[in-house]
């Protein structure tokens, strides 16, 4: 068993490749988080910077980088979607992480009571309000309270150590 200062002694100066490292040991499930813009059409893309943040009121935030294309319909919008991966899904998480243009073609979705577009199949859904959003760094965190959710049974698609995995 190591001491406590022979692993303060092994600490390093933090730059981004040891950030990024240290974080990935991190397992995180994935999201697709979806917004509707002004027009009536759906956008979403992949999130695994997602946390559950109280219970009363029910609130949830999402991280999303500056530089997203799509953020702009998340910062306009009222309402979000939060659609929980299951681990099948692997397709879906590549899907809504790609430049394309129309990310929704050919995937099962639905619109929920506040009109959010909402993946079909997925482990969960939540369907929330935008109650604030702010610059953190390189990124806009969404905080938002859960107006309306749904979940099944299942396994959740994982990402740690930069890979996609599976619970055994």
């Amino acid at each position: 068993m190591s001491s406590k200062a022979d692993q303060t002694a092994s600490l390093q100066p933090v730059d981004s490749a040891l950030y990024r490292r240290a974080c990935a040991q991190f397992a995180t499930g994935i999201t697709v988080v979806t917004v509707t813009d002004q027009g009536g059409i759906p956008h979403g893309l992949t999130v695994n910077s997602f946390a559950s943040v109280s219970l009363n009121p029910p609130l949830v935030l999402v991280s999303i980088d500056l530089r997203n294309a799509k953020l702009g319909h998340f910062l306009a919008g009222s309402h979000f979607g939060i659609n929980i991966l299951a681990d099948d899904q692997e397709d879906l998480s590549r899907r809504f992480s790609q430049p394309l243009e129309n990310r929704f073609e050919g995937v099962a979705w639905h619109h929920g009571p506040a009109g959010t577009p909402l993946l079909d199949g997925v482990l969960a859904r939540l369907e929330c309000a935008v109650v604030k959003s702010f610059e953190a760094g390189d990124h806009i965190v969404l905080l938002g309270e859960t107006k309306h959710g749904a979940f099944r049974e299942g396994k959740p698609l994982l990402y740690f150590n930069s890979r996609y995995q599976n619970l055994a």
